[in-house]
């Protein structure tokens, strides 16, 4: 940059006056350790620890960053501690601060320099505001952070924590005053700033960066709760959108934000961008504030809706990067008609978090960071509805799956590969039994004429099930986990045959701080649980093309179900051989699903689900199953037959006042939705029927686990869920599902709708319903329409 005489003169004046009035004084006192009184540093407290007697400060000749003097605590416990300043600062709302430290660690314990922030009461309301966090640096590290005070804070107190072992230098610690957001802003500011088209219209508040969306065809007014502290510091309407620089609370980072509404559609995009470290997940835009009488819709594995007003709902974050979080990029909140929904553009380090306001649930956007850093630029579109609530907004999202190369249906991936067509209709079993061939005669014999034989068997098994006319063989297969082989051989009983092993450790994933990230555990012989790692997604390609050509040339599985790649999240990898943000991690995920699919030509399926798959898979296990609403452990008890029902599972798992078939409404006719495979339809025998009721409702094919001993006693069970469930299964197997209704105001009758004409209405209640052509659906019942 050039800068002539008057540049210079305005920034030396504005230098002067900021000195001047002690903006950029340190506001620690002997931050720097060098002032001594009886051998401590003046101005800070004692050391304080959870565990009583387990640290000590001291000042460190021998180590330190600047001067003669750093500080260095000796904690032994495996809790906190903390080491504060001996002085509170009085604050305002929106004044800017930077706070900075050196910083070493040894050991496995962490340390994080922040203030804790107090209300006018008294009362802490943040004890780690500004906070940046160490762990395993050997060497002097700067801990950095801006922050800006929020609306209920007047005191704030300087510190230095830590939590487990661990010996902690400190070194030139500073919090310095930089303003306040207020007088920062551009004197030219408007207090509101509006655009729109016939639809919509959109306004900023430009006093707290919320916005305001009003609905030109029905009236109905959107607003936003502000999403934190900070506000803008300069805005501007550029032709049709907004364009402005947002100073975030939170991270202290200067966010520039395009506003842009869509000419003729009632949508808008948010575009964020911004430069530097992003400790904490940027919170931007807020959330709209919702009403009692709307609910939540939230694609959680197949779907669920969260009436706002439920006080039973636990609050919780959802990553938008993996099968354990959101699986499709979207949600929204309607009455049932009228609503709105954001598609998030940009999912690959996003997050939603469900959270209260005024005592209603409603949902904002977090921006998790790449690497460390902001990254590349972030996009969310909201989308507002007259009418259509959920069947509406997946509608809006299909299309958009479609506009992005998401989408592929089954009927195309058939053409690919004729045996896709045996997974239509087809139930999933997975049965360890050694006769296995006896078993799948006798379910013939039942009438159970669909099978995907899950498990892996000899050749000549599954020589001779590919024989049977309707079957089609699969195994399990997984390229996450691998285990120290030294570890294996003391400890375990055996390797599982998966496990990568060749790819310890050059293939396994580092994570920031340069540990192996840690997966599935094993209990040892003595009873401890050992982690194993997690091979490397980039690295994970290598080993399928060794082991699948070439046990295909003795096995002739049609199909393969490969474990955890579309459970697990995208995760970032630093090992310098193969380094990978979150967004290359779902490259490789996707390549080798792509590889299963199309070069081994197999019928594909994965863990959970998750929609960056779909072109790529046929059939997700789990998807049907909501992650937190499992039986406990239900990865690792999977043939265990639940007599009793847990609360969560009975109210939420097959919860007809709370499930929403979102997946089906997007993605029926391209992916086949299953339940988990430790939470199949026989597994709580008390909800088998209402297991099978959904995936009636869903045009779903059923999932059983048995042994020998469970499959002959419950035969006729069997042999009856497959026949209710199945044929419709088939019959709308490569159909849209174009509708979702709520028959009852209760949700206790439900009806779904699909392309090809067929329809079915289930009755969950517990009397009858019936029909305008006056027949009568029984409770936990079902009536078909066939298809046209």
């Amino acid at each position: 940059m050039m800068w002539n005489g008057r540049s210079k003169a305005l920034l030396l004046g504005m230098l002067l006056c900021c000195w001047c009035e002690g903006a950029w004084a340190n506001l620690v006192a002997n931050g720097s350790f060098e002032q001594v009184e009886q051998g401590r540093a003046s101005g800070w407290a004692q050391l304080w620890t959870r565990e009583p007697g387990q640290g000590e400060a001291a000042l460190d000749k021998e180590v330190r960053h600047g001067g003669n003097y750093s500080v260095r605590i000796e904690h032994r416990g495996t809790l906190d501690w903390s080491l504060s300043s001996e002085k509170r600062l009085d604050v305002k709302s929106g004044d800017l601060f930077t706070i900075q430290g050196w910083v070493k660690t040894k050991g496995t314990g962490s340390t994080t320099i922040g203030v804790i922030a107090y209300d006018a009461n008294g009362k802490a309301v943040d004890w780690t505001l500004g906070g940046r966090s160490a762990a395993g640096v050997s060497r002097w590290l700067l801990l950095r952070s801006r922050f800006v005070i929020p609306r209920n804070v007047t005191a704030i107190h300087p510190r230095l924590i830590g939590n487990g072992p661990a010996t902690v230098w400190l070194d030139d610690f500073s919090l310095v005053k930089q303003g306040n957001v207020k007088e920062m802003r551009s004197k030219d500011t408007p207090q509101r700033l509006t655009i729109g088209n016939a639809a919509i219209s959109l306004t900023v508040n430009t006093a707290d960066a919320s916005l305001l969306v009003k609905d030109n065809r029905t009236g109905r007014i959107w607003r936003q709760q502000p999403s934190g502290e900070g506000g803008i510091l300069r805005i501007a309407k550029v032709a049709e959108h907004i364009e402005m620089t947002l100073l975030d609370g939170s991270s202290g980072m200067d966010i520039g934000v395009v506003l842009r509404l869509e000419p003729e559609r009632p949508e808008f995009t948010v575009t964020l961008s911004g430069e530097g470290e992003l400790e904490t997940a940027l919170r931007f835009p807020g959330p709209f504030v919702t009403k009692a009488g709307t609910y939540l819709v939230v694609p959680m594995n197949e779907g669920i809706s969260y009436p706002v007003e439920d006080k039973t709902i636990t609050t919780r974050r959802l990553v938008a990067y993996g099968g354990h979080g959101i699986c499709m990029a979207f949600w929204g909140v309607t009455d049932g008609e009228q609503g709105q929904m954001a598609i998030i553009e940009t999912p690959d380090d996003a997050s939603i978090r469900i959270k209260r306001l005024d005592g209603n649930l409603c949902i904002g956007p977090e921006w998790d960071s790449q690497k460390g850093r902001f990254g590349y630029t972030r996009r969310l579109r909201y989308v507002f509805f007259e009418k259509g609530g959920h069947v509406a907004m997946c509608k809006r999202y299909r299309e958009y799956a479609k506009q992005i190369g998401k989408f592929k249906t089954l009927a195309q991936k058939r053409k690919e590969n004729p045996n896709v067509d045996l997974l239509i209709g087809a139930v999933n079993v997975w049965c360890w039994e050694a006769d296995a061939l006896a078993i799948v005669r006798e379910m013939k014999a039942a009438g159970i004429d669909r099978i995907l034989w899950s498990n892996r068997k000899s050749p000549e098994v599954i020589k001779a099930m590919n024989e049977i006319e309707g079957v089609l063989t699969s195994r399990y297969d997984i390229y996450q986990d691998l285990m120290d082989s030294k570890v294996a051989a003391e400890k375990l009983r055996g390797l599982h045959p998966d496990w990568t092993q060749g790819g310890w450790p050059g293939d396994i994933m580092l994570d920031a701080k340069g540990d192996w990230r840690k997966g599935w555990r094993v209990k040892g012989k003595d009873g401890e649980m050992y982690p194993c790692a997690v091979l490397c997604d980039k690295q994970a390609l290598k080993f399928a093309r060794q082991r699948v050509p070439e046990e295909l040339k003795t096995h002739p599985y049609r199909c393969r179900f490969i474990d955890t790649t579309t459970a697990s999240p995208w995760r970032e990898c630093y090992h310098p051989d193969h380094p990978m943000t979150r967004g290359q991690s779902r490259h490789w995920k996707m390549e080798l699903l792509r590889y299963m699919s199309e070069d081994a030509k197999l019928v594909t399926g994965s863990e959970t689900g998750h929609d960056a798959a779909v072109p790529f898979v046929h059939y997700f296990e789990g998807m049907l199953s909501l992650g937190p609403y499992r039986i406990p452990d239900a990865g690792r008890q999977m043939a265990r037959i639940w007599d009793e029902v847990p609360e969560r599972v009975a109210k939420f798992q097959v919860g007809h006042k709370y499930r929403l078939p979102l997946w089906e409404l997007v993605y029926h006719d391209c992916v086949v939705a299953q339940w988990y495979w430790g939470d199949y339809n026989n597994k709580l025998p008390a909800i088998w029927e209402k297991r099978d009721l959904f995936n009636m409702l869903y045009g779903t094919p059923p999932m059983f686990m048995f042994r020998k001993d469970f499959w002959n006693e419950n035969k006729d069970r069997f042999a009856r869920s497959y026949s209710n469930v199945c044929s419709f299964a088939r019959m709308v197997g490569y159909s849209e599902m174009t509708d979702h209704i709520f028959v009852t105001a209760d949700r206790a009758v439900q009806q779904t709708k699909f392309a090809n004409g067929a329809a079915v209405l289930v009755n969950f209640g517990d009397k009858p319903y019936r029909l305008p052509n006056g027949k009568e659906v029984k409770p936990m019942g079902f009536y078909v329409w066939e298809k046209k």
